[in-house]
């Protein structure tokens, strides 16, 4: 990842689920669909987390900058990741993880996002 504020996000998500107790599987699961943030398990449930940062809302909240085809290409990773993977899950599902960085870090967790 290029992007020190993605990095930061992403790792201040990473210790957000972990405190929550997920296990976290993977992070940066790259395909030729894109990049999963961070695969992990909840139970028995697989978790495909999209995180945005932002530092304000002056572009709008970070969970408004995942579009239609982000959603998309992160389905069909997870769908990718599924069929290669060796892990045993009852179901999956999509959730985001916003954080807004400025004055302190705000997480919201968005369970089921899409």
């Amino acid at each position: 990842m290029a992007n020190p504020l993605g990095k930061i996000g992403e790792d201040l998500a990473a210790d957000y689920l972990e405190k929550l107790g997920y296990r976290i599987l993977e992070r940066n699961y790259r395909t030729s669909f894109g990049e999963i943030d961070i695969v992990c398990a909840d139970r028995d449930e697989m978790v495909f987390v999209e995180v945005k940062t932002r530092r304000s809302t002056s572009f709008g909240w970070p969970e408004e900058a995942i579009t239609r085809r982000k959603k998309e290409h992160i389905r069909k990773a997870a769908l990718q990741y599924l069929a290669s993977a060796n892990q045993p899950c009852r179901g999956f599902r999509f959730d985001v993880v916003a954080i807004l960085i400025n004055p302190s870090p705000a997480i919201n967790h968005v369970k089921g996002a899409f």
